[in-house]
């Protein structure tokens, strides 16, 4: 548990910056502190990008800037209205970790490409942007050209002095509790009550954690993706309902900036629900968009080198081939995300879909129009073929299938039930709806779609929740008053199922990698190749030898390769391959490699 500690002492310190900042801004709640940490990490990363230093300098710039926010924010006065998590949710979160630990995974996968990334950032000493690739020659990964979340993660492993793949596996244990945080006060942000915000945190753990087994996606929190969606959204949400100050549209600006660097297409995706409330909330709606416009913008020269990007008939028909499980397709340019896809998640968002309609008697209540009007334009853009095939062409097929899982369910699950929980004995019939819903529809959770949700509970959310939607002009009276302490425990015995389900398959997911290296190869590896060397070996070692070591490949895996121009993924596999086959030392030496693995042995390319 050494390392626990080690790693938990780097993220605090890693969080000192942002904490600082937030209180020179009179902020105190834990989404600004993590708005304002990432910040500060951008802030000190640029400074190394753009005199090309080491990780050393990025840690004297964050330094500066905490001891510059402490003295400036001495007399500033607290902003009110802005939820603080309190000790008992970091607490949970806290035990959260501690259970996470026991099922950390062994690395593979996107694990892999990102873990390399740290590494290179954590070795490095001449860093620039292009430095982090995982090829000398190829070209910016349009998701990460500015590798913020990347950085962040390689700042916790230089504080605490763990390895890349420490790190990468065992640091969900310690952002578990900002993510409980985070969700939290998201909830009580939104419907301004506490125990909603218990109610959204109970709902997201069994959504996310508990529903998929084996720690869901919060087993791989560290991954910018994840990341992204379970820690960054939910601080998005809270921040953006609760500013009205320049302090808290500067966090605003700060927090949705992180997002896009992070996670460019995810700032769009969050954005789209939020677009129901610009009547109240123009302004935050605006600052929310500025900074994401900014990094599209800067992305745009690099998004337009992607392959995926306004893609030719044959890349489109490849991704239509390689996502058609999950999408209904009538043609080139005539498909939409399946219906099965809204309710993939398991029997809360199945719940959620079928409970979406009542929010309407909730109106106009500001999380009513963010609940059910931000469903429903997200239902809506996945399932017209018009809008999908367009905004896919936009954001790429690989990205634009993710935007449906910005629904807002989770707020649309605990309103609804909060508003159904008129008498003492909801709590029992949510337990028996949650028993039905885990044993019909446990949830899909493999890469791909298998099964998904019940397709009627999506064409049954669409259709009744839009006549909801039509008919409350025609509802007399005042809104239906919501009953927060019943809801409440109407959501805990709806998701009793599957944190019985969770808990049960609470194990690693995967135990082994069958395509590691073996511990000498690495040993060899790290002790013999030069740091920013080029290695050639077949693609899935090269794949793992980017990671643990800070070098540089010929080629990985196709799936795990942004599909630039200058990348060319399929070209860079194919020439790999007929290496193999041939053992031709001018294919090595057209990529640059003065390094090879044959037959599991490093060598020298003759």
């Amino acid at each position: 548990m050494i390392d626990y500690f080690r790693l938990a002492f780097g993220t605090i310190v890693v969080l000192v910056p942002g904490l600082a900042v937030a209180r020179a801004l009179g902020r105190r709640s834990v989404s600004a502190v993590v708005a304002w940490s990432l910040a500060s990490a951008f802030v000190a990363w640029a400074v190394v990008f753009t005199v090309h230093s080491s990780i050393k300098l990025a840690v004297l710039v964050l330094a500066a800037i905490t001891i510059v926010a402490t003295i400036v924010g001495r007399r500033r006065r607290v902003e009110e209205d802005e939820p603080r998590a309190p000790a008992w949710v970091l607490g949970a979160g806290v035990v959260l970790g501690w259970l996470l630990w026991r099922v950390a995974d062994v690395i593979v996968g996107d694990g892999l490409f990102h873990e390399a990334r740290v590494r290179k950032l954590l070795a490095f000493g001449d860093l620039h942007l292009r430095t982090v690739d995982e090829f000398k020659d190829g070209g910016l990964h349009p998701g990460y050209a500015f590798p913020l979340w990347h950085g962040f993660v390689a700042l916790i492993a230089w504080f605490s002095g763990v390895d890349a793949h420490v790190v990468i596996r065992y640091a969900p244990s310690v952002l578990a509790p900002l993510a409980c945080a985070v969700v939290w006060e998201a909830g009580v942000a939104v419907f301004r009550s506490r125990l909603a915000g218990l109610s959204l945190l109970v709902a997201s753990l069994a959504l996310f954690c508990f529903g998929a087994g084996h720690g869901g996606a919060y087993a791989v929190l560290p991954l910018p993706a994840t990341a992204t969606r379970q820690l960054l959204v939910p601080a998005a949400i809270a921040i953006f309902f609760t500013a009205r100050t320049p302090a808290g549209w500067a966090t605003l600006a700060a927090i949705f900036g992180g997002v896009a660097l992070s996670h460019p297409t995810y700032a769009i995706f969050l954005l789209i629900p939020l677009l129901v409330l610009l009547r109240w909330e123009w302004r935050n709606w605006l600052v929310a968009a500025v900074p994401t416009g900014l990094v599209l913008l800067w992305l745009k020269p690099i998004v337009d080198e992607t392959i995926s990007h306004n893609p030719h008939s044959g890349e489109l028909r490849r991704g239509l081939v390689q996502y058609k499980d999950q999408l209904v397709i009538d043609g080139p340019r005539h498909f939409r995300v399946a219906p099965e896809v809204f309710g993939r998640s398991g029997a809360i968002a199945v719940a959620s879909l079928i409970l979406l309609p009542l929010v309407a008697f909730a109106f106009p209540r500001r999380w009513a129009v963010f609940a059910l009007c931000g469903t429903l334009v997200v239902l809506v853009l996945g399932s017209v073929p018009w809008l999908f095939v367009h905004f896919s062409d936009a954001v790429g097929l690989s990205q634009s299938r993710r935007a449906m899982g910005f629904a807002p369910l989770p707020f649309a699950v605990v309103g609804a039930l909060a508003l159904l929980a008129r008498r003492v004995w909801v709590p029992a019939a949510a337990l028996a709806a949650g028993m039905v819903l885990q044993r019909l529809w446990p949830g899909d959770f493999e890469y791909g779609l298998t099964h998904g949700g019940p397709a009627a509970a999506t064409w049954f959310a669409l259709a009744a929740g839009a006549v909801a939607l039509l008919a409350v002009p025609f509802i007399r009276g005042r809104p239906l008053p919501e009953r927060w302490g019943l809801g409440a425990a109407a959501v805990g015995c709806l998701a009793v199922p599957v944190f019985v389900h969770g808990i049960w398959h609470w194990s690693p997911a995967q135990t082994s990698d069958p395509y590691g290296l073996s511990p000498a190869l690495v040993q060899s590896v790290r002790t013999k190749v030069p740091k920013g060397a080029i290695v050639i070996a077949p693609v899935a070692m090269s794949y793992r030898v980017a990671a643990v070591a800070p070098v540089y490949i010929v080629a990985a895996p196709v799936t795990h390769v942004a599909a630039t121009k200058a990348n060319r993924p399929y070209q860079r596999a194919d020439d790999v391959r007929r290496w193999v086959r041939t053992g031709n030392p001018a294919i090595a030496k057209r990529y640059g490699a003065t390094w090879q693995i044959r037959n599991g042995q490093l060598s020298r390319v003759p």
